[in-house]
């Protein structure tokens, strides 16, 4: 058996589209019974009939339980991030965009359990913070909205695609391999972020703030390093396929998006959501100027076949 026929074998049993149905159905009855499973904590805590010391409402108001089906939602989108890696970067690169908005619109639902409702409502750092990700959420579902319209705007020839299909090929077989060895680091690294949390969690006090104050970049900052370094190979093995300029800038682009978005989990405060929205805007400009590059290219390969043929 050749690493051709191998690399096949493994990738239809986790990455399949018959595994990708099952892994949904999946998701969604552990989305929905961690959600009755975390309403039932609240119901306990409030009750007093368990005590948990924590600085945070999540396990105290029942607004934040929507905060964990999101989480095996978020789980989901991750597993279709490498599901599509192999069929095309934009797909790839708009997932990353969709997690980190979910994990925008999964932090609003800790916002609210955490809100403040006074006069003094831009003096409060919670009731900023809601603000804030509130108008990021709407902006980036804009984004995301528009990216995915640019995305499908792809202008090759026919001639082009026949040129291309052989190095596309070798391409889409180099993504296959990636994709599969994504599967099992992004599991180790999920299973070590939540013991790692978890254990943090019950620290005494200073460490229990800690742990509850980054519960939203659990595993995602990891994870997002870990795309850093899967962009820059599928940069590098881009060029085995194509060495056009506005390929590679368009590539390099999306390293530098996904780059922001790393960065913007070292970071709190409106200085997080600004980094977030700059990452997709880079993203989405990348992808507008590349569509551009690909039209023009394809009219003046019209021009010259019709020049030829008189």
């Amino acid at each position: 058996m050749n690493l051709n026929r191998i690399s096949e074998t493994i990738f239809q049993n986790f990455l399949s589209e018959k595994n990708k149905e099952k892994s949904e159905r999946i998701i969604l009855w552990v989305a929905i019974m961690s959600f009755i499973v975390h309403l039932v904590i609240i119901v306990l805590v409030n009750f007093n009939i368990i005590s948990i010391d924590g600085p945070s409402n999540l396990l105290k108001n029942p607004i934040a339980a929507i905060y964990t089906p999101f989480s095996f939602i978020l789980i989901y989108e991750v597993y279709l991030l490498i599901y599509y890696l192999p069929k095309s970067t934009s797909i790839y690169v708009s997932k990353q965009y969709e997690i980190i908005t979910l994990i925008i619109f999964r932090r609003l639902f800790k916002d609210l359990s955490d809100l403040n409702l006074t006069a003094n409502w831009f003096n409060n750092k919670s009731d900023l913070q809601f603000t804030f990700d509130l108008v990021t959420a709407i902006i980036l579902f804009y984004l995301i909205y528009l990216f995915h319209i640019h995305r499908s705007k792809i202008f090759e020839s026919v001639s082009q695609k026949q040129k291309n299909f052989v190095s596309i090929s070798k391409f889409i077989r180099i993504k296959k391999w990636i994709a599969i060895a994504l599967v099992p680091i992004l599991v180790f690294i999920s299973i070590f972020s939540f013991l790692n949390w978890s254990l943090g969690a019950f620290q005494p006090s200073d460490a229990d703030a800690l742990s509850f104050k980054n519960i939203n970049n659990i595993f995602f900052e990891q994870f997002f390093t870990i795309l850093i370094i899967t962009d820059v190979f599928l940069l590098l093995f881009s060029f085995f396929h194509t060495d056009h300029f506005h390929k590679v800038i368009r590539n390099s682009g999306f390293i530098i998006s996904t780059i922001l978005l790393r960065i913007s989990f070292s970071v709190d405060g409106i200085i997080n959501n600004l980094l977030i929205v700059t990452a997709v805007v880079f993203g989405l400009m990348v992808i507008l100027i590349h569509n551009k590059f690909e039209k023009q290219l394809d009219i003046e390969e019209l021009t010259k076949n019709h020049e030829l043929e008189e």
